[in-house]
């Protein structure tokens, strides 16, 4: 069983052969889904002398453990749910809870609110069905703000939402009008009613 810091290299070492550069380790990813076989990611893991080490169960390990749920193993296969900046994976568009939510950081607001949600370096907007996976995924930029996206108001302005699996949605862009600013205390409102 690895510790919390192998368990944590092995993740980000995964990321970059999943999600970033395969192709520069000769690690060929299905380009429809972005999902190679489980042995064939071991072999390019054990193919780098620092990583000669790892075996399946550690691999499963941090499958189960990552807690932004960033990878899934099916019927044998390996994918990254989301995040590529290789190709473009294809998600089927998917009928999306009525708010989702957008974690960033306070100097990117005014950008978003005059322009609206764009994946910037990434294939996809990242959004979520609760602010837990927003604040993990916006808390690493600086001066955490989370935002309400109105997904009914987007739709009617011709966003398509695609499920990427495990509470993350993705969209190519979300107008400037369907996002605002949540607020904490929405929370609790909402429980009370």
């Amino acid at each position: 069983m690895l510790n919390q810091s192998l368990e944590k290299r092995l993740s980000k070492w995964m990321t970059k052969l999943l999600r970033h550069t395969p192709e520069e380790f000769g690690l060929a990813l299905n380009p429809e889904d972005g999902s190679c076989t489980v042995s064939a990611l071991l072999k390019t893991i054990q193919a780098e002398s620092n990583w000669s080490w790892v075996k399946q169960e550690d691999i499963e390990q941090v499958v189960r453990n990552s807690e932004k749920q960033r990878f899934e193993i099916q019927s044998g296969r390996i994918r990254a749910r989301y995040g590529h900046s290789h190709d473009k994976i294809s998600y089927a568009p998917a009928e999306q809870p009525d708010v989702l939510y957008h974690g960033t950081n306070k100097k990117a607001l005014p950008s978003i609110l005059n322009e609206g949600l764009k994946p910037m370096s990434r294939q996809y907007v990242h959004l979520s069905e609760g602010t837990h996976f927003a604040t993990l995924a916006g808390s690493r930029r600086g001066e955490l703000v989370i935002l309400k996206v109105d997904t009914i108001s987007a739709a009617q302005l011709g966003v398509i939402f695609y499920y990427a699996g495990n509470e993350v949605w993705l969209a190519d862009h979300v107008p400037p009008e369907s996002c605002s600013v949540w607020q904490p205390q929405e929370k609790e409102n909402e429980n009370h009613e």
